[in-house]
This record gives C-alpha cells, sequence and structure tokens, in this order.
C-alpha cells in the first residue's frame, strides 16, 4: 500500500510501551501492509508499529526473499530456552548501525493473526533473535538497551556521525 516514514532513533516514541490491538479490522490489515512496504523500502526484516509512531502491538517479519512475510498482533514469549545465541542486530530506526546482541536460541510466541485468531509458534535461531528484538521494541525496550553502557554510547556516536554526514 504505502511506505510511511520512520521514527528514527533517539525519538523518545521508540521507549514507550505499545497498546495491545483490541480491533481486528480492515484498518489492522492497511497498517500490516503499510508496515511490510516500509520494511522493505527501509530496508529491513523486522519492522513494528511503534517504528513508524504508532502505538500498536503489531509485527511484521520478512526473513527472506523466499519466505513470505509473517503478520504478529499483540506477540508474547510464552517461554524461552536457558541456551543463548548471538546474532547482528539494528533497526530501521537507526541505519546504518549495527552489533551483536545475545538473545536467547529458541522462544515460542503466543499472537493473533489479522483475523483474530490466536496462534502459537516456536522459532529458534534468527527467528527466534527477531521476536526477542521486535517484542522488545513493542515493550520499550529499544535495542540498544541490550548492550554495555560503553557500547552503546560508542553505537550512538557513530550513528550521529553518520546522520551528520547525510
Amino acid at each position: 500500500m504505502t511506505a510511511r516514514p520512520i521514527v528514527r532513533f533517539p525519538d523518545p516514541r521508540l521507549r514507550l510501551p505499545a497498546d495491545p490491538v483490541d480491533t481486528f479490522d480492515k484498518e489492522l490489515h492497511r497498517l500490516a501492509e503499510d508496515l511490510l512496504d516500509t520494511m522493505r523500502a527501509a530496508p529491513g526484516i523486522g519492522i513494528t508499529a511503534p517504528h513508524i509512531g504508532i502505538a500498536r502491538r503489531l509485527v511484521v517479519l520478512e526473513l527472506s526473499a523466499s519466505e513470505a512475510p509473517r503478520t504478529y498482533v499483540n506477540p508474547a514469549i510464552v517461554w524461552a530456552s536457558d541456551d543463548m545465541i548471538r546474532h547482528q542486530e539494528g533497526s530501521v530506526s537507526m541505519p546504518g548501525v549495527t552489533h551483536e546482541v545475545e538473545r536467547r536460541a529458541r522462544v515460542h510466541v503466543k499472537y493473533w493473526d489479522l483475523d483474530g485468531v490466536e496462534r502459537m509458534e516456536e522459532a529458534e535461531g534468527l527467528l527466534s533473535v527477531c521476536h526477542q528484538h521486535e517484542i522488545d521494541q513493542l515493550d520499550g525496550i529499544f535495542w540498544l538497551q541490550r548492550l554495555s553502557r560503553i557500547k552503546r554510547e560508542r553505537l550512538i556516536k557513530r550513528y550521529e556521525k553518520l546522520r551528520r554526514g547525510s
């Protein structure tokens, strides 16, 4: 439908918890389509409604061009493994900056689809990382908060330098 403007770090809206979705209607479907278009234009592999300034618990993931996009309404992690993995992360709200983050290797996620049907998904590897990253964003936790203060400050300085250069 439409690629929308992305909220850029350090916008305070990126640190606010998103509200649950309680109405499953055409507007929600349009928002999910706009999120997909916005994510592809960014480009990225995951996006939330807060990334475009809408405080709703909606996530769209598209991990590769060969896989269909996935939409999650009100996702929540209901189980996480004890084993951990490290993966390079970044954000459409902070383009050009990435860093390795440690996350749970496997998770189970409860969510609703766009028609309001409750579902459960088991995820591991990259999909597990993406779920944790985007659910953090819905909870108002920007990915940088998962890093040490020193790493976070370095990345913010790098991002500011990139923004000044463009």
